[in-house]
Order: C-alpha cells, then sequence, then structure tokens
C-alpha cells in the first residue's frame, strides 16, 4: 500500500496527492501551512480539558451533535462495542472552553481553507469522464457548510483488566464525508486496510496532516475514490499512554446531490444512526 508522503510546497502535491488519493485513499502532507508547535499548543490545551470534571459541563442535548461526548459514546458501523474514547465536537456556532476557543476556531478555519484547496486540487486532476457525474465542483459543496466537523479525540490509556472482548480505540471503518484532514496524533495507532485485506501503519510524525476519501467522495465518483477502511489499534503494554488526535471532517451542505434522489443531508443522517450517535 503506496501512501505518498508529500511535500505540500512542491510542484507535484497536486498531482501526487490526486494518485495517492486514487490508488490507495489515503496521502500525507508535510510542510503544510499550520505549524507544528500550534497543533502541540492545541493539544496540551484539550488534554488538560479532557482531564478536567468541566468537560461534563458541554454534554449535548439530544438531538443536537456539538459539545462533548462522553467515554465509550459510539461505535463504528456493524461494531456493536463502543470504542475506547471520548471527544468534543467543533462547528462553526458551537460553545467551547473559553481558554480553548480562539485557537480551535482558528484550527478550524485553517483546515477548512487547506481542505478547500485539497479539493481544488481533486477536481482539477479528476478525468473529465468521473468529474462530470459531480452534482457541483467539490469546492461549491462545501461552501458555506455549517457540517463540517472538527473533532478533538481523546484515547485514554486503556485498562487491560476491565476491556470488554474486542474493544478496540477506534473499531474499523469509514468516514462518512467528502475528505477528512487528520492532524498528527501525539501516539501512534493509526492503520490502513489494503485490498488484500492487510493493515499498515499510518506515519504520525509531528505537524503531518494525514487526508483520507469519506463515503460520500467515494459515492460521487463512482468507486473511483475509494473510502478506505482505518481504524486505531490498541497500544502496546509498554506505551500505554493518552492518545489525542483532531480530523476535520469536510461535509456538503444538507441539499448537496449526492446521487439522484439523495442528498449528503439523507446520507449523513443515517450514518448517524448506524453509529449510535443519533436515534
Amino acid at each position: 500500500m503506496n501512501i505518498e508522503t508529500i511535500d505540500y510546497t512542491h510542484n507535484d502535491a497536486e498531482i501526487l496527492t490526486h494518485k495517492s488519493l486514487h490508488e490507495t485513499g489515503f496521502a500525507v502532507l508535510y510542510n503544510h501551512p499550520i505549524a507544528g508547535e500550534r497543533i502541540a499548543q492545541l493539544y496540551r490545551g484539550w488534554a488538560d480539558f479532557f482531564h478536567s470534571d468541566t468537560k461534563f459541563e458541554f454534554a449535548p442535548e439530544p438531538p443536537q451533535q456539538s459539545g462533548y461526548f462522553a467515554f465509550r459514546s459510539e461505535n463504528a458501523k456493524d461494531h456493536p462495542v463502543k470504542d475506547l474514547k471520548e471527544f468534543f465536537h467543533v462547528y462553526p456556532d458551537s460553545v467551547l472552553p473559553a481558554e480553548l476557543a480562539a485557537e480551535t476556531r482558528a484550527i478550524y478555519e485553517d483546515l477548512l481553507g487547506l481542505g478547500t484547496e485539497i479539493l481544488s486540487w481533486i477536481q482539477k486532476q479528476t478525468p473529465d469522464a468521473i468529474s462530470s457525474k459531480f452534482s457541483i465542483p467539490l469546492g461549491e459543496m462545501i461552501g458555506g457548510s455549517q457540517q463540517s466537523l472538527l473533532r478533538i479525540l481523546h484515547y485514554p490509556p486503556v485498562k487491560q483488566t476491565e476491556l470488554e472482548p474486542n474493544a478496540v480505540r477506534a473499531a474499523a471503518h469509514e468516514d462518512i464525508n467528502l475528505i477528512t484532514l487528520l492532524l498528527s496524533g501525539s501516539e501512534p495507532g493509526l492503520q490502513a486496510k489494503d485490498s488484500d485485506g492487510n493493515w499498515h501503519d499510518i506515519s504520525c510524525d509531528s505537524g503531518m496532516i494525514t487526508i483520507n476519501n469519506g463515503d460520500m467522495l467515494q459515492m460521487i465518483s463512482g468507486g473511483y475514490f475509494p473510502s478506505t477502511t482505518h481504524r486505531v489499534v490498541n497500544p502496546d503494554s509498554g506505551n500505554n499512554v493518552s492518545r489525542y488526535s483532531m480530523p476535520m471532517f469536510l461535509h456538503p451542505r444538507p441539499e448537496v446531490l449526492l446521487q439522484p434522489g439523495k442528498t449528503a443531508d439523507d446520507y449523513l443522517q443515517t450514518r448517524l444512526r448506524e453509529i449510535g450517535l443519533k436515534s
């Protein structure tokens, strides 16, 4: 599984990103505009938040999807065991902890801008026979969307003595959206599955951003961009520490057509029910 690691500033970055996303569903960027120290500092701030009782004040009232979701709130599709994680959902109108609000919103906007640029790369490099099936250009799909989501994830140390059978930090799954931009995790653990069923570690070097296709991009491209299965495995006993990561899920506006008769919102609501975040 040859996932490209790409210098954002290189002349061929656009071509290589398209190639890797088409062939593997994943690509990794470095030398991108978001400084590694900003990412590390934000992880430190959110680590303090997750280790405080303040987090419970941000629990959403159903059916809201914004705010703090407690440990073991979510399961992967077709996987009945809840994941070993807690997380915070950030949307444009989310109420955030005051000490984290400014920088979290800044990272959200920076990732949204970078994601819009990457979608323009994908649009430009995709063969006309594929892109002509898009209801509108990819960048326009997310323009003005209130559904794009920054998820702040905390995977606590795994308590082996209390571990339910088949419980993992994040069971094998595919993302719902168009593309995901994942700020490098604070610890290893992310793996992607190739077409032969083998698992491969994804680099988590400081400052890197991993890009992966979601189900919506796979759907509108007729499978040209595969939504590759991935997971976060439990740590080895010698490195059983907290892990933090921040994926930015780029979602179209609700009314955008993915297929004739199926909007982005139709698909999103179905998937939220499948993973236990909506009844």
